[in-house]
């Protein structure tokens, strides 16, 4: 067997390990899923006609259309929720001693963090499924062609790869689990400062300044771009820009961490 199949082979056994535990624990599945759906649920029958009357062109009551605008931000919670457990993961396994004791093997050392976030990744695309045919049991609907469709998984498949490494490093700085159930927070708390939930036009001045410019909202207007078949090039540009600062920035401090952090 070649060198370069070692780290492959050690990757998918990690994998492996992390998706038995998704299977033997599905708790937290359901938790991670249920949140989004909850809030899916609360924007679109509680607050949804009020909401939605604010959209332009939109009369009162209107759910529909609301539920259109809002789910880009409830797929975009959805890939925070899942990366907050994969924090928790991280950090039970590093205060459990398992991550010094895979330190000690003879396997490639980055398939440990590599399995998480495969194991996250995989998370996602499960909860992000049941999330969106949720949205279309409300009534969802869209008229995006098929390459619409691709470069939306494409995207949200970019954005989990990048908050699951930065998560995976915020799990590895934690000192306990419940430290690392804590600060990924913010990202689930973005959205509702961003386009998420309302227009951004609708902000007050400094509120404004700070929604058009942090990460989230370009990642959602074009979410929302590719959901309507519109063109959103710009905003493109940027979310898959700061998917890109937020991913390299989490590998290269998950990398840090894992190869300084003495072994115990």
């Amino acid at each position: 067997m070649s060198t370069a199949a070692h780290p492959v082979r050690d990757a998918a056994t990690m994998l492996r390990r992390n998706l038995r535990h998704m299977a033997r624990y599905p708790s937290m599945t359901v938790m991670l899923v249920g949140q989004p759906l909850l809030f899916l649920l609360l924007f679109v029958y509680v607050f949804g006609g009020t909401l939605g009357a604010g959209l332009p062109g939109v009369p009162a009551g209107d759910r529909s259309a609301y539920l259109t605008f809002v789910t880009p931000a409830i797929l975009t919670m959805t890939v925070a929720s899942v990366s907050i457990g994969t924090a928790v993961l991280v950090a039970t396994d590093l205060s459990g001693g398992i991550i010094d004791r895979f330190r000690t093997l003879p396997i490639a050392k980055s398939s440990v963090l590599t399995g998480h976030v495969l194991g996250a990744m995989i998370q996602t695309a499960l909860a992000l499924a049941v999330v969106l045919g949720a949205a279309f049991l409300l009534g969802l609907r869209s008229a995006a062609p098929l390459e619409r469709w691709l470069g939306l998984a494409g995207l949200l498949a970019l954005l989990s790869l990048a908050l699951t490494w930065f998560t995976v490093a915020l799990g590895l700085a934690s000192p306990n689990p419940e430290t690392a159930s804590n600060l990924p927070m913010v990202f689930v708390l973005l959205p509702f400062v961003g386009s998420g939930f309302v227009p951004v036009a609708s902000l007050p001045a400094g509120l404004r300044w700070f929604a058009g410019h942090q990460p989230f909202t370009p990642v959602m207007d074009t979410l929302r771009g590719l959901l309507a078949g519109s063109p959103s090039g710009p905003d493109a540009l940027r979310a898959v820009g700061w998917c890109a600062v937020i991913g390299g920035c989490g590998y290269l401090w998950a990398r840090h961490l894992y190869r300084t952090r003495p072994v115990r």
